[in-house]
Protein backbone atom coordinates (compact mmCIF):
# COMPACT_ATOMS: atom_id res chain seq x y z
CA UNK A 1 0.00 0.00 0.00
CA UNK A 2 1.27 3.48 -1.32
CA UNK A 3 1.89 5.91 1.81
CA UNK A 4 0.12 8.65 0.10
CA UNK A 5 -3.30 5.65 0.82
CA UNK A 6 -2.22 4.74 4.22
CA UNK A 7 -1.99 8.72 5.22
CA UNK A 8 -5.64 9.01 4.15
CA UNK A 9 -6.40 5.98 5.90
CA UNK A 10 -4.59 7.03 9.13
CA UNK A 11 -6.50 10.55 8.89
CA UNK A 12 -10.03 9.05 8.50
CA UNK A 13 -9.75 6.65 11.01
CA UNK A 14 -8.72 9.86 13.56
CA UNK A 15 -11.45 12.03 12.55
CA UNK A 16 -14.06 8.89 13.47
CA UNK A 17 -11.80 8.83 16.95
CA UNK A 18 -12.99 12.41 17.27
CA UNK A 19 -16.30 11.90 16.51
CA UNK A 20 -16.43 8.60 19.10
CA UNK A 21 -14.88 10.46 21.56
CA UNK A 22 -16.92 13.44 21.35
CA UNK A 23 -19.86 10.99 21.59
CA UNK A 24 -17.98 9.30 24.72
CA UNK A 25 -18.05 12.43 26.77
CA UNK A 26 -21.25 13.85 25.56
CA UNK A 27 -22.81 10.42 26.80
CA UNK A 28 -21.31 10.69 29.85
CA UNK A 29 -22.65 13.94 30.93
CA UNK A 30 -26.17 12.78 30.28
CA UNK A 31 -25.61 9.82 32.33
CA UNK A 32 -24.92 11.73 35.13
CA UNK A 33 -27.84 13.45 35.04
CA UNK A 34 -30.29 9.96 33.75
CA UNK A 35 -28.46 8.32 37.11
CA UNK A 36 -29.79 11.23 39.24
CA UNK A 37 -33.30 11.30 38.02
CA UNK A 38 -33.62 7.44 38.38
CA UNK A 39 -32.31 7.59 41.95
CA UNK A 40 -34.38 9.91 43.05
CA UNK A 41 -37.27 8.45 41.30
CA UNK A 42 -36.50 4.91 42.97
CA UNK A 43 -37.96 6.06 46.82
CA UNK A 44 -41.23 7.50 45.51
CA UNK A 45 -42.07 4.47 43.50
CA UNK A 46 -41.16 2.03 46.39
CA UNK A 47 -43.12 4.47 48.71
CA UNK A 48 -46.26 4.84 46.26
CA UNK A 49 -45.85 1.24 45.88
CA UNK A 50 -46.18 0.56 49.65
CA UNK A 51 -48.88 3.03 50.21
CA UNK A 52 -51.14 1.01 47.33
CA UNK A 53 -50.43 -2.07 49.13
CA UNK A 54 -51.61 -0.83 51.96
CA UNK A 55 -54.72 1.06 50.72
CA UNK A 56 -55.74 -2.29 48.54
CA UNK A 57 -56.12 -4.01 51.94
CA UNK A 58 -57.92 -1.78 53.83
CA UNK A 59 -60.35 -1.31 51.10
CA UNK A 60 -61.03 -5.25 51.10
CA UNK A 61 -61.82 -8.04 48.19
CA UNK A 62 -64.90 -6.23 47.60
CA UNK A 63 -63.80 -2.90 46.43
CA UNK A 64 -60.81 -4.59 44.44
CA UNK A 65 -63.12 -6.04 42.38
CA UNK A 66 -64.66 -2.92 41.63
CA UNK A 67 -61.58 -1.26 40.17
CA UNK A 68 -60.90 -2.63 36.52
CA UNK A 69 -57.11 -2.35 36.32
CA UNK A 70 -56.96 -4.31 39.50
CA UNK A 71 -59.08 -7.28 38.40
CA UNK A 72 -57.75 -10.27 36.54
CA UNK A 73 -59.50 -10.77 33.39
CA UNK A 74 -61.71 -14.47 33.08
CA UNK A 75 -59.51 -15.63 30.13
CA UNK A 76 -56.24 -14.50 28.93
CA UNK A 77 -56.07 -14.46 25.04
CA UNK A 78 -54.39 -11.65 24.73
CA UNK A 79 -51.16 -10.18 25.90
CA UNK A 80 -49.41 -6.74 24.91
CA UNK A 81 -45.26 -6.33 25.47
CA UNK A 82 -44.01 -3.49 25.70
CA UNK A 83 -40.22 -2.85 24.00
CA UNK A 84 -38.45 -0.40 25.44
CA UNK A 85 -36.01 0.50 23.14
CA UNK A 86 -33.67 3.47 21.97
CA UNK A 87 -34.23 6.49 19.53
CA UNK A 88 -30.51 5.79 18.38
CA UNK A 89 -28.43 3.28 17.78
CA UNK A 90 -24.34 3.24 18.50
CA UNK A 91 -24.63 1.60 21.91
CA UNK A 92 -23.57 -1.49 21.37
CA UNK A 93 -25.48 -4.38 22.42
CA UNK A 94 -28.39 -2.36 24.26
CA UNK A 95 -30.96 -2.61 21.68
CA UNK A 96 -30.22 -5.61 20.05
CA UNK A 97 -30.66 -8.03 23.97
CA UNK A 98 -33.82 -6.28 24.16
CA UNK A 99 -35.46 -7.27 20.72
CA UNK A 100 -34.19 -11.04 21.97
CA UNK A 101 -35.88 -11.11 25.42
CA UNK A 102 -38.91 -9.26 23.98
CA UNK A 103 -39.07 -11.83 20.81
CA UNK A 104 -37.89 -14.59 23.12
CA UNK A 105 -40.81 -14.01 25.23
CA UNK A 106 -43.67 -13.76 22.59
CA UNK A 107 -42.85 -16.45 21.09
CA UNK A 108 -43.30 -17.99 24.28
CA UNK A 109 -46.76 -16.39 24.64
CA UNK A 110 -47.72 -17.32 20.98
CA UNK A 111 -46.66 -21.23 21.93
CA UNK A 112 -49.10 -21.07 24.46
CA UNK A 113 -51.99 -20.07 21.64
CA UNK A 114 -52.05 -16.69 23.05
CA UNK A 115 -52.32 -13.82 20.83
CA UNK A 116 -49.15 -11.08 20.89
CA UNK A 117 -49.87 -7.22 20.73
CA UNK A 118 -47.06 -5.50 19.89
CA UNK A 119 -45.83 -1.90 21.61
CA UNK A 120 -42.55 0.09 21.19
CA UNK A 121 -41.03 2.84 22.80
CA UNK A 122 -37.71 4.39 20.30
CA UNK A 123 -37.10 4.08 16.79
CA UNK A 124 -35.18 1.52 16.96
CA UNK A 125 -37.27 -0.93 18.29
CA UNK A 126 -40.40 0.27 15.85
CA UNK A 127 -38.24 -0.29 12.74
CA UNK A 128 -36.91 -3.56 13.90
CA UNK A 129 -40.24 -4.64 14.66
CA UNK A 130 -42.00 -3.31 11.49
CA UNK A 131 -38.84 -5.32 9.72
CA UNK A 132 -39.66 -8.79 11.02
CA UNK A 133 -43.08 -7.83 9.91
CA UNK A 134 -44.77 -7.73 13.36
CA UNK A 135 -47.71 -5.18 13.42
CA UNK A 136 -47.36 -2.58 15.79
CA UNK A 137 -50.30 -1.53 18.31
CA UNK A 138 -48.78 1.72 19.02
CA UNK A 139 -45.28 2.90 18.97
CA UNK A 140 -44.16 6.31 20.60
CA UNK A 141 -40.30 7.63 19.72
CA UNK A 142 -38.65 10.93 20.55
CA UNK A 143 -37.94 11.06 23.81
CA UNK A 144 -35.93 7.97 24.91
CA UNK A 145 -32.48 9.59 26.03
CA UNK A 146 -34.89 12.21 28.20
CA UNK A 147 -38.21 10.35 29.62
CA UNK A 148 -40.78 12.56 31.00
CA UNK A 149 -43.67 11.91 33.39
CA UNK A 150 -46.05 13.32 30.61
CA UNK A 151 -44.81 10.41 28.08
CA UNK A 152 -45.48 7.86 30.46
CA UNK A 153 -49.01 9.04 31.39
CA UNK A 154 -49.71 8.91 27.33
CA UNK A 155 -48.14 5.38 27.01
CA UNK A 156 -49.59 4.55 30.54
CA UNK A 157 -53.07 5.47 29.15
CA UNK A 158 -53.13 3.77 25.83
CA UNK A 159 -52.01 0.73 27.78
CA UNK A 160 -54.70 1.04 30.84
CA UNK A 161 -57.81 1.88 28.22
CA UNK A 162 -56.85 -1.43 26.20
CA UNK A 163 -56.73 -3.28 29.28
CA UNK A 164 -59.92 -1.92 30.40
CA UNK A 165 -61.58 -2.10 27.33
CA UNK A 166 -60.58 -5.73 27.39
CA UNK A 167 -58.87 -5.24 24.11
CA UNK A 168 -55.53 -6.91 25.63
CA UNK A 169 -55.98 -9.39 28.95
CA UNK A 170 -52.20 -8.61 30.71
CA UNK A 171 -49.57 -6.33 29.68
CA UNK A 172 -45.82 -6.73 29.98
CA UNK A 173 -42.98 -4.41 29.73
CA UNK A 174 -39.76 -6.01 28.62
CA UNK A 175 -36.85 -2.82 29.41
CA UNK A 176 -32.77 -2.18 30.05
CA UNK A 177 -32.15 -1.80 34.26
CA UNK A 178 -29.38 0.07 34.73
CA UNK A 179 -26.87 -1.31 37.41
CA UNK A 180 -23.67 0.53 36.28
CA UNK A 181 -21.84 2.31 33.03
CA UNK A 182 -20.91 -1.19 32.02
CA UNK A 183 -23.60 -3.09 32.72
CA UNK A 184 -27.60 -3.13 31.77
CA UNK A 185 -29.45 -6.03 32.77
CA UNK A 186 -32.87 -6.81 30.67
CA UNK A 187 -36.07 -7.17 33.23
CA UNK A 188 -39.61 -8.09 32.38
CA UNK A 189 -41.89 -7.10 34.58
CA UNK A 190 -46.19 -7.27 34.68
CA UNK A 191 -47.73 -4.22 34.51
CA UNK A 192 -51.39 -5.56 34.05
CA UNK A 193 -53.43 -6.30 35.96
CA UNK A 194 -51.93 -4.79 39.16
CA UNK A 195 -52.85 -8.23 41.08
CA UNK A 196 -50.33 -9.77 38.93
CA UNK A 197 -47.59 -7.21 39.50
CA UNK A 198 -47.85 -7.53 43.04
CA UNK A 199 -49.43 -4.58 44.28
CA UNK A 200 -52.44 -6.93 45.85
CA UNK A 201 -52.59 -10.31 46.96
CA UNK A 202 -48.99 -10.43 48.69
CA UNK A 203 -47.89 -10.84 52.25
CA UNK A 204 -47.18 -7.74 53.93
CA UNK A 205 -43.28 -7.47 54.71
CA UNK A 206 -41.98 -5.38 57.33
CA UNK A 207 -41.10 -2.06 55.69
CA UNK A 208 -44.62 -2.45 54.17
CA UNK A 209 -46.37 -2.62 57.55
CA UNK A 210 -47.11 0.30 59.63
CA UNK A 211 -44.97 1.71 62.01
CA UNK A 212 -44.95 0.16 65.43
CA UNK A 213 -46.26 2.08 68.38
CA UNK A 214 -43.83 2.34 71.47
CA UNK A 215 -45.91 -0.18 73.28
CA UNK A 216 -44.85 -2.82 70.36
CA UNK A 217 -48.25 -2.45 68.79
CA UNK A 218 -48.63 -1.57 65.39
CA UNK A 219 -50.28 1.82 64.51
CA UNK A 220 -53.25 1.90 63.03
CA UNK A 221 -53.72 4.24 60.00
CA UNK A 222 -57.00 6.38 59.47
CA UNK A 223 -57.87 7.28 55.54
CA UNK A 224 -59.58 10.02 54.82
CA UNK A 225 -61.17 10.10 52.60
CA UNK A 226 -61.83 6.40 52.46
CA UNK A 227 -59.32 3.73 51.33
CA UNK A 228 -61.89 3.25 48.35
CA UNK A 229 -61.39 6.65 47.01
CA UNK A 230 -57.64 6.70 47.82
CA UNK A 231 -57.24 2.98 46.32
CA UNK A 232 -58.83 4.59 42.90
CA UNK A 233 -56.39 7.98 42.86
CA UNK A 234 -53.17 5.74 43.95
CA UNK A 235 -53.62 2.92 41.48
CA UNK A 236 -53.29 5.37 37.60
CA UNK A 237 -50.90 6.91 39.71
CA UNK A 238 -48.89 3.93 40.46
CA UNK A 239 -49.40 2.34 36.55
CA UNK A 240 -47.97 5.95 35.21
CA UNK A 241 -45.08 5.75 37.96
CA UNK A 242 -44.31 2.07 37.38
CA UNK A 243 -43.71 3.33 33.58
CA UNK A 244 -41.46 6.34 34.52
CA UNK A 245 -39.55 4.29 36.05
CA UNK A 246 -38.78 1.59 33.05
CA UNK A 247 -38.22 4.63 30.77
CA UNK A 248 -35.77 6.27 33.49
CA UNK A 249 -33.67 2.83 34.37
CA UNK A 250 -34.01 2.90 30.72
CA UNK A 251 -32.41 6.08 29.19
CA UNK A 252 -29.77 5.76 32.19
CA UNK A 253 -29.11 2.49 30.50
CA UNK A 254 -28.89 3.91 26.75
CA UNK A 255 -26.30 6.63 28.06
CA UNK A 256 -24.26 4.22 29.97
CA UNK A 257 -24.16 1.71 27.21
CA UNK A 258 -23.30 4.12 24.26
CA UNK A 259 -20.78 5.69 26.30
CA UNK A 260 -18.98 2.02 27.48
CA UNK A 261 -19.56 1.53 23.56
CA UNK A 262 -17.67 5.19 22.16
CA UNK A 263 -14.87 4.60 24.57
CA UNK A 264 -14.22 1.32 23.02
CA UNK A 265 -14.57 2.16 19.43
CA UNK A 266 -11.98 5.53 20.26
CA UNK A 267 -9.59 2.79 21.92
CA UNK A 268 -9.99 -0.41 18.89
CA UNK A 269 -9.31 3.92 16.62
CA UNK A 270 -5.88 4.33 18.37
CA UNK A 271 -4.87 0.66 17.29
CA UNK A 272 -5.72 1.21 14.08
CA UNK A 273 -3.92 4.18 13.98
CA UNK A 274 -0.53 3.20 15.39
CA UNK A 275 -0.81 -0.24 13.46
CA UNK A 276 -1.02 1.64 10.16
CA UNK A 277 1.57 4.23 11.27
CA UNK A 278 3.68 1.00 11.51
CA UNK A 279 2.92 0.62 8.17
CA UNK A 280 3.11 3.57 6.91
CA UNK A 281 7.06 3.72 8.07
CA UNK A 282 7.78 0.09 6.91
CA UNK A 283 6.34 1.31 3.64
CA UNK A 284 8.67 4.28 4.12
CA UNK A 285 11.72 2.75 5.06
CA UNK A 286 11.39 0.56 2.23
CA UNK A 287 11.17 3.53 -0.62
CA UNK A 288 13.96 5.29 1.30
CA UNK A 289 16.28 1.43 0.57
CA UNK A 290 15.15 1.32 -2.31
CA UNK A 291 16.30 4.74 -3.49
CA UNK A 292 19.68 3.60 -1.79
CA UNK A 293 20.28 0.97 -3.70
CA UNK A 294 19.60 2.74 -6.80
CA UNK A 295 22.12 5.42 -6.24
CA UNK A 296 24.34 2.44 -5.18
CA UNK A 297 23.88 1.11 -8.32
CA UNK A 298 24.20 4.27 -10.50
CA UNK A 299 27.65 4.84 -8.55
CA UNK A 300 28.78 1.03 -9.64
CA UNK A 301 28.02 1.82 -12.70
CA UNK A 302 30.04 4.89 -13.62
CA UNK A 303 32.92 3.72 -11.99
Amino acid sequence: MAQRDVKNRIASVQNIRKITRAMEMVSAARLRKAEERAASLRPYADALRKMTRQAAAAAGSGELQSQPVLQTHDEERVVAVLFVTADRGLAGAFNSQILRAGLSRAEEIEAEGKEVRYYTTGRRGLSSLQFRNRAIASSWTGFTDSPEGKHASEIAEALVGAYVDGEIDRVEVVYNGYVSPLVQEVRRETLLPLAAASVVGEEESDEDAPAASEGGHKALVEYEPDPAEILAELVPEFVEVSLLRALLESAASEHGARMTAMRSASDNAGEVIDSLTLAMNRARQAEITQEIMEVVAGAEALS
